[in-house]
């Protein structure tokens, strides 16, 4: 069986070895061979290809949702189906995912070499959905930034609304407190007159009477009302 699948690997790892002997051509008419693709030269061939930024011509409901992300993306689907996530759940089979990483791939390889899909269209699959989930994280980044400023200068007026209100009701009490102590001042002061008044009407009467029935001091307070009594029963 060809093994040309050996040509399309992209890993920092040595090619894996031939399982067994390959029929050579005769020596007379050697078939050169060519040898594989270092990884920087298979990366960078990859590359360019996939180097666009995505455009998301859709609107993303849920962010949660990677599958909308790649779809308001844009991203292309092969139709033979091999996407970089297939690939993924191909290495989580439990047919394979105990093996070791080397016949993973070769695995792998395989697959995509029966399928007729060059190793190269995964990855550049693999390279637009990361771009495409940078370039949205860069957009949810850049609308959080956004909010919070907007809201921050929300706070900024409601602080100085409020200030301006706390410095009102502030001024209206103390506006409140002044006018009772001028009226306190105006009081005790009249309270003292009265009591000179008082004092000249007293030494006048005293005269003529035993008991003077002016009064001099501070008036008494009133005594609280007795409370009422209970109502009969059927009342």
């Amino acid at each position: 069986m060809s093994k040309k699948w050996y040509n399309f690997i992209v890993s920092v790892d040595q090619p894996l070895e031939s399982q067994g002997e390959e029929t050579s051509p005769p020596e007379s008419t050697p078939a050169p061979r060519s040898a594989p693709p270092s990884p920087a030269q298979t990366v960078a061939q990859i590359a360019p290809a996939a180097a666009m930024e995505p455009k998301f011509t859709g609107p993303v409901s849920n962010p949660t949702s990677f599958d909308e992300i790649y779809s308001a993306a844009e991203i292309p689907v092969a139709a033979h189906g091999y996407t970089i996530l297939k690939i993924g759940e191909m290495l989580q089979s439990e047919h394979i995912r105990s093996l070791a990483p080397t016949v993973k791939r070769s695995s792998i390889l395989l697959a995509l070499d029966a399928a007729g899909v060059k190793i190269q269209e995964v990855i550049q699959d693999a390279v637009r959905r990361d771009k495409a989930l940078d370039t949205y994280e860069r957009v949810q980044e850049k609308g959080l930034l956004e909010l919070e400023n907007k809201k921050n200068q929300e706070n900024r007026q409601i602080q100085t609304e409020l200030d301006r209100m706390a410095a009102e009701y502030q001024a209206r009490i103390r506006k409140n407190t002044d006018e009772v102590a001028k009226e306190k001042e105006r009081f005790f002061g009249w309270r003292l007159k009265k009591q000179q008044e008082e004092q000249k009407i007293f030494d006048a009467v005293s005269y003529f009477v035993t008991e003077n029935p002016i009064t001099t001091g501070k008036p008494a307070a009133p005594s609280p009302a007795p409370p009422a009594p209970p109502k009969p029963q059927g009342a």
